[in-house]
């Protein structure tokens, strides 16, 4: 038996003794909708307003690349009244996921102008990460407005004042990531990450992205992409580099070793923080994010 079929089969062991006393959507008396990570679930809080009960699938801080689902996701799959995925490949472990419930699911991200990633193993495949571009997730938004509109017509009128509300917001927060960013002199302009993350960011914000590495994967960062890292750092005097919250920032550190530059700070791509964190919502991280660069790169950490 494969390793999903006994997620699988375990799931259902779980949902059958749970069934005497856990509460079902009908009993909470509102859709459920579930989102395969934490940024996704509160653009989807903020469309959804009262109507749906929207959670995510990963928790804060997990690793969306390479998470491997367990028997209680599954269980809470199969209670689920739609799934929202990202897709452009982000989720490599969500299409056997979803064949095991009877889930509708929707891909959020559909009608985006993808960026390609250009090199290793990925190259030629779309860069999943287009959520850092507040313009992109205006997209999301309009297909999570015509998911829960047909999930739920009652509300559609709300679904979609909601969605129109929530856009102005990303607007405004792309005006300002744009103004911030644009403060950075030329020479300051490469903004050097340890996953190829940022690719709709730096477009939005005319940055010239440079990562160790293009995808979060099991393997870690080989010499060769550590050391082509610090051989463009020290060609373009690049002041400081970052790393991301959901992986280990070693790598980099050995960048900032050979090279002087400064560790700039973590970013935050692929997961919230804590409420009590500093990025609690999808539109403080891309503010936390547009700080935390602009800051490092003027030098305004030291």
């Amino acid at each position: 038996m494969s390793k999903l079929a006994l997620i699988s089969a375990s799931a259902l062991a779980l949902t059958s003794c749970g069934a005497g006393n856990a509460e079902s959507s009908s009993t909470e008396g509102k859709p459920q909708v579930l989102t395969t990570f934490t940024v996704l679930a509160d653009i989807a809080d903020n469309v959804a307003g009262e109507h749906l009960e929207v959670e995510s699938i990963t928790k804060v801080g997990a690793e969306i690349h390479g998470y491997e689902p367990t028997p209680k996701d599954v269980a809470k799959a199969s209670e689920a009244d739609l799934i929202l995925d990202n897709g452009l490949n982000l989720e490599a472990w969500f299409e056997q996921f979803v064949e095991q419930t009877d889930a509708p699911h929707e891909v959020v991200s559909e009608g985006v102008e993808p960026i390609d990633i250009s090199e290793d193993a990925y190259a030629g495949k779309p860069n999943p990460h287009a959520w850092m571009s507040p313009v992109n997730v205006q997209i999301y938004v309009d297909n999570m407005v015509d998911a829960f509109s047909e999930l739920d017509p009652d509300h559609a009128a709300d679904f979609q004042s909601n969605g129109e509300s929530y856009k102005d917001e990303l607007q405004t927060v792309q005006d300002d990531l744009v103004g911030e960013l644009s403060t950075l002199p030329d020479k300051e302009r490469a903004l050097v990450t340890c996953e190829g993350a940022f690719s709709y960011l730096a477009r939005d914000t005319d940055l010239d992205e440079r990562y160790i590495w293009p995808v979060n994967a099991e393997q870690e960062a080989t010499p060769q992409q550590i050391s082509s890292t610090i051989e463009f750092v020290k060609d373009n005097d690049v002041p400081a580099v970052f790393c991301e919250s959901t992986v280990s920032d070693k790598p980099m550190r050995q960048v900032v070793d050979a090279t002087g530059a400064e560790f700039g700070g973590t970013l935050y791509v692929d997961s919230l923080s804590e409420a009590d964190g500093p990025v609690p919502t999808y539109l403080e991280l891309i503010k936390h994010d547009a700080d935390t660069i602009t800051e490092a790169l003027t030098g305004g950490n030291k």
